[in-house]
């Protein structure tokens, strides 16, 4: 540090003053013209140049000093914007002699808050010019040898002339001892054969010439990098003489722009996928060979426990779980921890040591260090002992506040020790990765959680019924994208049927995923009430768009409830099925004859947009047939046409054996893509029927007379199939069903008996009025035949019609 004591001296803190010799200021012409050509500055070496005091000059017009007006062309500008301009002029000197003069003008621009803006010229020119002396070409000589940038002089043959005290530095030796050697005879190093070929080349066609070259030189630890420049010299008539070499040292740049380099690969390389190991693997590849030998990622082993992970304590000894490390050596043979196991790392290891104090450090490898590692951790010691680990780089890994674990980078290979900035690097690089492997730490978790969630609403297993048999599969999304909202369900209705429900939730997560569960519920609920499938869609879309307009403004939520369904219904009797769906895929069918196509069924809207109709279609299937239901997920794929993925969809279901089990895992192999974009549900169903052997139907006339022969035909038909010990209450069902329809209801009137697993007594009749269950007071006459109904069946209901209502009863049958 220099302090300024009085003009023309400095004096350096604690040492003698040393005497500086001042700037001569009369040197130098200097004047100052505004943009109207009037002199507002003068100085004194001004008055020198031409005789012309400053009280002469300034506020006149500077023409008064030109002798002539400078020629064409003499003036240049030197910027090529006109800032500046260079050029020669003839001025008249006070006493009238001419005085030629060179000049260099400089265009300012004025402060607007202090000179009013606007712009002026300050011209400088030399007083005087004289011819080049001894001590200038001794100065010239001195400035080759002293230069601080690496400078040495060869000849045409090659050989080095001159070195200045730099080059003596770099390559260690003096300029007598490389006096008369080539530059491949003092670097013996392929670089140096290149610099000699790049000198012939200045030599032949007299251009300068550039490279850059790594060089291991005497005295340093580690390779450098030279930028050097190859210049021909030149004789006053032109021809090469020799060439001057010049070197600038760039290893601290070029290990710059290599770090620089490092982050911007981390920054592509290290989080490409939400799995918590194969980011701690990315990071690892990233920083071996360009940063260490030898990295560890050991992360805390319950970095799912956020409390734990906040409060900021840590157990001795630290324990850390090993999730990935790499090596420039094969096979990885420093480590010690295997993949995947905890152990237990002693205060004193650097390791433990930046996770208990919070921060990063670099720690060189002693001896005694090696030696008290020994004693806590021998099998370690000895790696660091084979393989020759000379310095170690640990930085703790956080995120949003939490520490996740710590990274370790090693060197042995490199001789360098790690340096400040492999510190602010390895930060940088693992600072990427902590916050790579939180955002998976916590999607795991929330998958999971998600998954959970689903796996509880979904069926636990499919329930038996008589109309289909059944298989389902469901898939959840990619890591990348994150679970769905996709269900199936298989739901036993009335008289033998079925109803057959998939649906797609819009969204991903555990929102997508309790919303799956929300309409799964409603569903089973409105299929209780045995609605036709168009009408139960309706009533679907309404309850979606109340849900939507619930979650509008929530915390945490976009407002935005969206969801398909497809909804079909199969009555193994009639063999009929119903379908409707809401923005659905159309099921497949694949018909006993093998014959595979996509039933025909208006779309409908999805559901939630309300005040649309939904439209339902009925379709025959033979006994035997196989219906498809399934989720978007199956047949979308990036790349493929959605006409390609159903395409896919027939040809595996004609492929199809007969094991529903093996048939799902073949749709899945020919048409699912390798990663699919979206939850994927399967639910395939093998029609059933029931022929007329186990069917009875009677037209019942409307008269009270009629439910005693009606009575007698049902108990005839219950000793046909068997089922003499049933005949009692199927007798008081009967005659309390149709008692109602003829007293209560309109004709027509039926009554069918079904023998599947159980027997169902069914009574339809024209009219849409329900009957319910009521408490009879002690006098009433009647009120207790539903009542009674109830308590003698296994379940009982009504189902409404197009053309009026169905009430049912359904019986355990006796144990065979």
């Amino acid at each position: 540090m220099s302090v300024m004591t009085r003009p023309g001296t400095t004096e350096d803190e604690g040492a003698a003053p040393r005497r500086v010799r001042p700037v001569d200021e009369t040197a130098t012409a200097r004047a100052v013209v505004d943009a109207h050509g009037v002199v507002t500055g003068w100085s004194e070496g001004a008055r020198r140049l031409v005789g012309y005091r400053e009280t002469d000059v300034v506020g006149r017009s500077a023409a008064m000093l030109l002798a002539e007006a400078p020629p064409a062309g003499t003036l240049r500008s030197v910027t090529g914007a006109g800032r500046r301009w260079s050029g020669s002029a003839i001025l008249r000197h006070r006493d009238g002699h001419l005085v030629p003069v060179t000049l260099l003008a400089h265009r300012r621009e004025r402060d607007p808050s202090v000179d009013g803006g606007g712009h002026d010229w300050f011209l400088v020119s030399p007083v005087s010019r004289t011819a080049p002396g001894p001590d200038e070409d001794r100065l010239v000589d001195w400035s080759l040898t002293q230069s601080p940038c690496t400078m040495a002089l060869y000849d045409t043959g090659l050989r080095l002339l001159r070195a200045n005290a730099d080059m003596e530095r770099v390559i260690g030796l003096s300029q007598a001892e490389m006096r008369g050697l080539r530059v491949s005879e003092i670097v013996l190093d392929p670089q140096g054969d290149r610099t000699e070929d790049l000198m012939r080349r200045v030599l032949e066609t007299g251009e300068q010439q550039r490279l850059q070259s790594v060089l291991t030189l005497a005295g340093h630890e580690r390779q450098s990098v030279w930028s050097t420049s190859l210049a021909p010299v030149r004789d006053p008539g032109g021809t090469v003489r020799g060439v001057l070499l010049s070197a600038h040292d760039m290893t601290d740049q070029y290990l710059a722009r290599q770090r620089l380099a490092l982050v911007a690969e981390a920054g592509v390389r290290i989080g490409t996928t939400l799995d918590l190991a194969r980011t701690a693997r990315e990071m690892a590849e990233v920083a071996v060979g360009q940063l260490a030998d030898f990295v560890t990622v050991d992360l805390l082993p319950d970095i799912d426990d956020d409390r734990e992970l906040r409060a900021g304590t840590l157990p001795r000894p630290v324990l850390l779980r090993r999730v990935a490390n790499q090596s420039v050596l094969p096979g990885c043979p420093e480590a010690v921890v295997p993949l995947g196991t905890v152990a237990s790392y002693p205060d004193a290891s650097p390791a433990a040591e930046c996770l208990i104090s919070g921060q990063p450090l670099i720690h060189q490898v002693t001896a005694a260090g090696v030696a008290r590692w020994s004693t806590q951790t021998p099998d370690r010691a000895e790696r660091m002992n084979r393989f020759g680990f000379h310095s170690v780089l640990a930085v703790p890994m956080r995120a949003r506040g939490i520490t996740l674990g710590v990274a370790t980078f090693s060197r042995h290979r490199r001789p360098e020790p790690f340096e400040q900035d492999d510190l602010l690097l390895a930060q940088e690089i693992t600072a990427r990765a902590a916050l790579s492997i939180d955002n998976a730490r916590r999607y795991t978790r929330e998958r999971d959680t998600s998954l959970t969630l689903q796996s509880s609403l979904l069926p636990q297993r499919l329930p038996e019924q008589p109309a289909v048999e059944v298989a389902s599969r469901y898939l959840p999304a990619s890591a990348r994208v994150g679970v769905g909202g996709d269900w199936f369900d298989v739901i036993p209705l009335s008289s033998a049927r079925v109803a057959l429900v998939v649906g797609d939730v819009v969204g991903h997560g555990v929102q997508a995923s309790a919303a799956m569960g929300r309409l799964r519920t409603a569903v089973r609920t409105l299929a209780d009430v045995d609605l036709p499938p168009d009408e139960l869609m309706t009533h679907l879309d309404d309850l979606v768009g109340r849900l939507s307009a619930e979650s509008d403004g929530l915390s945490g939520s976009t407002g935005d409830f969206g969801a398909t369904c497809l909804y079909a219904v199969y009555d193994p009797v009639s063999r009929r099925c119903t379908v409707a769906r809401a923005g659905h895929p159309a099921p497949a069918l694949l018909t006993a004859t093998g014959e595979a196509r996509v039933l025909d069924v208006p779309a409908g809207p999805p559901l939630g947009l309300g005040g649309l109709p939904f439209e339902s279609a009925e379709v025959e299937l033979p006994e035997g047939s196989l219906l498809a239901l399934y989720t978007d997920g199956l047949i979308e794929a990036r790349g493929r046409d959605l006409d390609e993925g159903i395409d896919l969809l027939l040809k595996a279901l004609v492929r199809s054996g007969p094991s529903l089990e093996s048939a799902c895992d073949a749709v899945l192999q020919d048409v699912l893509p390798q990663r699919p974009a979206d939850d994927v549900a399967l639910l395939l169903a093998r029609t059933r029927a029931l022929d007329s052997a186990h069917v009875a139907t009677w037209d019942v006339p409307p008269e009270p007379s009629a439910v005693a022969e009606i009575r007698g035909r049902a108990s005839r038909q219950l000793d046909d199939w068997g089922l003499q010990e049933a005949a009692f209450v199927t007798e008081l069902v009967v005659s309390e069903l149709v008692t109602n329809a003829i007293r209560y209801a309109e004709p027509p009137i039926q009554l069918r008996l079904i023998l599947d697993r159980s027997l169902i007594c069914e009574v339809s009749d024209a009219s849409s009025t329900a009957p319910h269950l009521r408490r009879a007071r002690v006098f009433d006459e009647g009120g207790r035949g539903l009542l009674l109904v109830a308590q003698l069946s296994q379940g009982w209901g009504t189902r409404h019609t197009y053309r009026g209502k169905t009430i049912w009863a359904e019986q355990t049958l006796p144990a065979a």
